[in-house]
């Protein structure tokens, strides 16, 4: 072998182990470019005449916010997402919402673990940090969470497994349903993978020009999709923990952690309040509830319920939900789903620890408990974080888009907040958005999809050590 090729080999082999350094030291960092490239390299895809149904270039600020409204999971888009696309460009999207859904690192490492059977340390460290957002940044994690570094082969393997399993179980349900309603056997069948797909993923696309309207009172189909939804917006962590449950309901216990209690709780809680509030205000409402029947109303108020937490589907146009619904709403999208799931928001997680902070503040206890656990004050800092960055970012935008559209503050926040948490209801001000707003919400998807708390991880130097403390000094709060 000639020194020149050897020089080759050697500089191939520097670059690779400097690549792996950097993704498994800083996985936040990582993460937030390879989105970013995920981004460009779908806008090039999405760009191209074979994309689009006419043949013709789409504009650029339309296919790059289709392209992170497609990699983010969110669902919002600014042209018609069923006659626009071309064959190509459907497919294009599906294979994109696949991707953005699971996580480009899990991806990437579950790929990893299916051609290698086995998972190399820093796969799993990538891994982790895509999965934990306390592994987000470089320095040391206790293991005494949700999933430990040791578990993540395990994790991975779940999640391959419950995306296609779940999508398979809801498209054969929905398969026949399709067929019920008239449509053709090929169309059934595309649709069918098509919804599976859009709902577990939460991006809320619909392949029909009229959404979920002609199965409004398909009270099976819109179950599926409901279901399917909350399966991927509850979180890969709980669905592991879950099946561990079946194969071992002796060690349920042992198996099924603070992090699964907290999730599935919260979730559920705000699930059924969110119902009851929902169908309280529009029940006289005869542009979305009020001219349904009375149980009929309290479904579509419970389907709304779930679709605001990260799914996007919707039986009737949002915009005439009453301002006190679309409020409501905006906290339901605002919070999100659970942790390293398909969902977005804050995560219902950071919900509970900030609820639970405040309990153990109004009965004079130092730490936070909850189901005979001591919740550690760093995972406090973390929620207290994510809550400030996202609720800064939801600011900013909807400044700037109300500055941008002069739209009434009702509608632009509640865009901006679908946006930020990759929810995809709107009241129809995104399609019709000028391009520096379209700009403006592109943006805030990115970052509300890659995390506040990866956004802030990424952004900030690694963790240092400090070998002083400045004194202490209490300042008046509240």
């Amino acid at each position: 072998m000639s020194v020149t090729a050897v020089a080759a080999r050697r500089g191939r082999r520097g670059i690779r182990e400097s690549f792996s350094d950097f993704a498994a030291a800083s996985p936040s960092r990582f993460a937030l470019l390879v989105f970013a490239a995920l981004v460009l390299v779908w806008t090039g895809l999405l760009s191209l005449p074979v994309s689009s149904a006419a043949h013709t270039a789409t504009d650029f600020a339309d296919a790059l916010f289709t392209a992170i409204s497609v990699v983010c999971v969110t669902g919002l888009s600014t042209v018609d997402m069923t006659t626009h696309w071309s064959g190509f460009g459907e497919v294009v999207i599906y294979v994109g919402v696949q991707i953005g859904g699971i996580g480009v690192l899990t991806l990437a490492s579950t790929l990893g673990l299916i051609i290698s059977r086995h998972l190399g340390l820093r796969a799993r460290l990538i891994a982790a940090g895509d999965t934990n957002p306390l592994r987000s940044h470089k320095g040391p994690v206790a293991e005494s969470q949700a999933v430990r570094l040791g578990e993540v082969g395990g994790l991975l393997r779940t999640i391959a497994i419950s995306v296609v399993a779940i999508e398979a179980v809801a498209a054969l349900i929905l398969f026949p349903l399709l067929l019920a309603h008239g449509f053709t056997l090929g169309e059934s069948a595309r649709d069918a993978v098509y919804y599976s797909a859009m709902a577990f993923t939460n991006t809320g696309f619909s392949p029909n020009n009229n959404g979920l309207l002609p199965f409004a009172h398909d009270y099976v189909f819109l179950t599926t999709i409901a279901v399917t939804v909350m399966l991927g917006a509850i979180g890969f962590p709980v669905i592991y923990a879950l099946a561990r449950v079946i194969r071992n309901p002796s060690q349920r216990r042992r198996i099924v952690s603070l992090h699964v209690k907290l999730t599935v709780v919260t979730y559920l809680v705000l699930f059924v309040i969110g119902g009851l509030v929902l169908w309280l205000l529009e029940r006289d409402n005869a542009q979305t509830l009020g001219a349904r029947g009375g149980g009929d109303s309290v479904f579509q108020g419970f389907f709304l319920s779930a679709m605001a937490r990260s799914g996007g589907f919707a039986t009737f146009d949002v915009a005439h939900l009453h301002n006190s619904s679309l409020l409501v709403t905006d906290m339901l999208m605002f919070i999100g789903g659970g942790s390293a799931s398909t969902g977005g928001g804050i995560k219902v997680t950071t919900l509970a620890v900030l609820f639970l902070a405040a309990v153990a503040e109004a009965k004079g206890v130092e730490s936070m408990e909850a189901f005979h656990r001591r919740i550690p004050n760093d995972v406090l800092r973390v929620a207290v974080s994510v809550v400030l960055w996202g609720a800064t970012i939801v600011a900013v935008a909807s400044v700037t888009v109300l500055a941008i559209t002069r739209d009434s503050l009702d509608h632009v926040l509640f865009d901006v907040i679908s946006a930020f948490a990759t929810c995809g209801l709107s009241t129809g001000l995104t399609m019709g958005a000028p391009t520096p707003a379209v700009y403006v919400l592109g943006l805030t998807m990115f970052f509300g999809r890659i995390g506040s708390i990866t956004l802030a991880a990424a952004l900030a130097q690694s963790q240092q050590r400090r070998l002083y403390a400045h004194p202490e000094e209490r300042p008046i709060v509240g």
